[in-house]
């Protein structure tokens, strides 16, 4: 590949970025969304976060150093889980999941 092509690939690219960000603000100014769609747009961070801390969490050859070090960070989540559903606080839910982590690692 050229840079000449390298150059027009890299300007095709920024502007479809570009008008797919900037279009539909354009478009959807002064209109309000059904409900159905604001409520799945409502669900778009908690999927995009769920799917970021699921690649961490499971990996292919999380198992290779045995069931106990694999087995640590899900016992981990699922404290973090308990205590986010019944608190509904981040904080609370950052300084469980830190601190079930450090226990469970001093434990392996």
């Amino acid at each position: 590949m050229s840079w000449d092509e390298f150059w027009v690939i890299l300007a095709v690219c920024g502007a479809c970025m570009l008008v797919c960000r900037v279009l539909p603000l354009f478009l959807l100014k002064g209109r309000s969304l059904p409900e159905g769609v604001s409520r799945a747009l409502g669900l778009i961070p908690p999927a995009a976060f769920a799917a970021l801390v699921a690649n961490d969490l499971l990996s292919p050859g999380m198992f290779d150093g045995g069931l106990w070090p694999a087995a640590v960070p899900l016992v981990a989540s699922v404290c973090v889980v308990l205590v986010a559903i019944k608190t509904r606080s981040l904080i609370w839910s950052v300084v469980v999941g830190v601190g079930s982590y450090a226990l469970l690692m001093l434990l392996a």
